[in-house]
């Protein structure tokens, strides 16, 4: 007689995502890259500074420490005018944009989605070059463009709840047209203005120039306010993993969860984007990176993107720094290098799995 075997339960895709919490040996690793990396964007440049001076100098600000041989008073200089607030603001920048673009992979349960994609970068471009063609001091090009990101931010909103409420291709084609829409007025600014078009696509490509410790003290409050929320939510995104329908039935606020991350991710961006200009792939290349190799987990995902996002934008800044000296290369050109590539290979995966 045939006997039938026996059949294995169904799996349930709905069920939520379990909790994973992160283990020390992840940590650790990327850690030491972060702090290997800093060192080296310490101590190379035109001015080379000695590994041990800088660990020494690095040592004896720790309060109750109390060492002696460092650097010379011009090194000294060098160190703590120029590299560190340099290495810390990238890794700021680089940290936050990672952070943005998780966020936004989670809530909009996406891959391909980057901090850039409800509009930030298109209105931060736009404030920065009113700001640069109209001849405004330098100092306040960031405070134009951070304006001009939240702006464009506000438009795609406004736009995608009177086309279509608030679902998430609602707001993902609100955002495309809004961001066409400020490209195309920055571009015929930029036609009316060519004398200072350089100045413009200057900024557009991306750096990290610092005249010392001010462009850190001016975006550290929007950072440390926007990690605080996306970090504060990383279990509901881990829910939302799950699909909207599915997150409402265990309680979950979808539309409230996806508004809060989607605000804080925009804040650290356009903040980020103020003083850095236009750099791409960050977002999208960290998290995706930490996903494929630690697993789909919110909890280990954003610690993890925010601690390798700040290696990879300061060794991308040291790339840059370093390839054509005495001349840079802008970083967002080094990152575009790295991350077109990627996300080639990203959009390809998402035919089989995500």
């Amino acid at each position: 007689m045939k006997t039938t075997p026996p059949q294995r339960p169904a799996r349930d895709d709905t069920a939520p995502v379990r909790p994973v919490r992160l283990t020390a040996g992840p940590l650790l690793l990327a850690v030491s890259v972060l702090l290997v990396v800093m060192l080296l964007g310490m101590t190379i440049g035109p001015a080379g500074l000695p590994v041990r001076g800088v660990l020494v100098e690095l040592v004896g600000h720790v309060p109750g420490v109390d060492v002696a041989g460092g650097l010379d008073e011009q090194d000294t200089a060098v160190l703590w005018e120029l590299r560190v607030p340099r290495v810390v603001l990238g890794m700021m920048v680089g940290g936050m944009l990672a952070i943005a673009g998780a966020g936004y992979q989670g809530v909009f349960r996406n891959p391909l989605a980057d901090p850039y994609l409800l509009g930030v970068a298109a209105g931060a471009g736009l404030g920065a070059t009113f700001a640069i063609v109209s001849g405004t001091d330098r100092a306040f090009v960031p405070l134009f463009a951070f304006t001009g990101g939240l702006a464009g931010v506000a438009a795609t909103y406004a736009l995608g709840r009177s086309a279509g409420g608030r679902s998430v291709n609602s707001l993902i084609l609100a955002g495309v047209a809004v961001s066409a829409f400020f490209a195309a007025i920055q571009t015929y600014v930029n036609q009316r203005n060519s004398d200072s078009l350089r100045e413009v696509y200057g900024w557009i490509l991306g750096r990290l120039l610092t005249a010392g410790w001010d462009e850190v003290l001016t975006i550290l409050p929007y950072v440390a306010v926007a990690t605080a929320v996306i970090f504060g939510h990383r279990r509901l995104l881990d829910v939302l993993s799950v699909g909207q329908d599915e997150a409402g039935s265990l309680g979950v606020p979808a539309a409230r969860v996806r508004l809060l991350v989607v605000l804080a991710a925009t804040l650290g961006t356009a903040a980020a984007v103020a003083v850095s200009g236009l750099i791409g792939f960050v977002g999208i290349v960290v998290p995706h990176i930490v996903r494929m190799l630690t697993g789909t987990s919110y909890r280990i995902i954003l610690p993890l993107s925010a601690l390798l996002g700040a290696a990879f934008l300061v060794a991308a800044d040291l790339a840059a720094r370093t390839l054509i000296s005495p001349g840079e290369l802008p970083v967002g050109v080094l990152t575009a290098f790295i991350g077109a590539p990627f996300f080639t290979l990203v959009l390809r995966s998402t035919r089989r799995s995500w």
